[in-house]
């Protein structure tokens, strides 16, 4: 008996690969341990922090590519990256009319949404990544046929994808799909309406964010709707408890400068200001880029109110 058990766990150590037990056990740490990014108060450590980890936790999905707690961080992981200071950079070489830094900043953005979409679409299955760049009607299809189970992935696809358009805006054949990534959000607020909203208020606010830099991309002039966009920023604010800062900034920044209204931008960026970041401490990242951003609009306030 006892040999019979001493060749059963050679056996099992001989056919199970060590290295995807391991990192299975891990994954589920780093899942447990990834809020710890994101109550990070100090705006400098994170950034040196997080592509390390990024790239530590891409290692560990190279030895198991199929697993699910791993592609989940790297999906959120990327987007978040990219939106917090890749785009942060890019927008500082904007200000300064840095023309080669916006290129190399913009090309950087790029990718790293990129990489966040590949992730997502990696969730979504094999349909979504033969499709998603189909015809109107197959993608239309496509999006409401995505259920409540592949909440996370559609988010952050239709997430990655805006912001991708958003940096090769000379590029017709991406303004074109504007409106898939406006179906993707569109379905995924559906989605909470019919199954309830995720636990964590920021993914609950963020299609709603989205939708805000959509509806403000333009002026009304031009096919945008700002109105509509300060609706969509304001619901944000509302589900978050008017604690989500980065979505009162944006809100400030963009519909101010899409309607000219100069008493709006100023006021909201100053409310944004008056208040500490720790007031959401679960976003505490997220409300410290807020206030860098805030800062930084207001600086340039007598150049974007001429």
């Amino acid at each position: 008996m006892r040999l019979a058990s001493v060749l059963a766990a050679f056996a099992c150590l001989a056919s199970c690969d060590i290295g995807k037990i391991t990192v299975n056990t891990t994954s589920k740490v780093l899942l447990r341990a990834q809020p710890s990014l994101q109550q990070e108060p100090d705006y400098e450590m994170a950034r040196q922090a997080i592509p390390g980890a990024l790239k530590t936790v891409e290692g560990f999905w190279i030895v198991d590519p199929e697993n699910p707690r791993l592609i989940q961080i790297l999906t959120e992981g990327y987007c978040q990256y990219g939106t917090a200071f890749v785009e942060d950079d890019w927008e500082v070489a904007k200000f300064k009319k840095d023309l080669e830094a916006i290129e190399y900043h913009n090309t950087r953005a790029s990718h790293m949404f990129t990489r966040c979409l590949n992730y997502a679409l990696t969730t979504l299955g094999a349909r979504w990544r033969k499709e998603i760049f189909g015809t109107p009607e197959v993608v239309a299809k496509l999006i409401k046929d995505t259920g409540a189970g592949q909440r996370f992935p559609l988010l952050f696809a239709g997430l990655a994808l805006g912001s991708i358009i958003n940096h090769n805006l000379t590029r017709i054949e991406m303004i074109a799909h504007l409106s898939t990534v406006e179906l993707m959000l569109q379905r995924v607020i559906e989605i909470d309406k019919q199954a309830g909203p995720p636990s964590n208020k920021s993914h609950a606010a963020l299609p709603y964010v989205a939708l805000g830099m959509i509806y403000t991309s333009r002026g009304k002039s031009v096919g945008g709707d700002p109105e509509k966009g300060k609706a969509a920023f304001e619901q944000a604010l509302a589900i978050t408890d008017q604690k989500f800062l980065l979505a009162r900034t944006l809100m400030a920044y963009r519909v101010g400068l899409a309607t000219n209204d100069r008493k709006l931008f100023h006021e909201e960026l100053k409310k944004v200001l008056e208040t500490p970041p720790s007031v959401w401490p679960e976003q505490r990242l997220a409300n410290e880029v807020a206030h860098r951003k805030a800062r930084r609009y207001l600086s340039k306030e007598k150049e974007l109110f001429q």
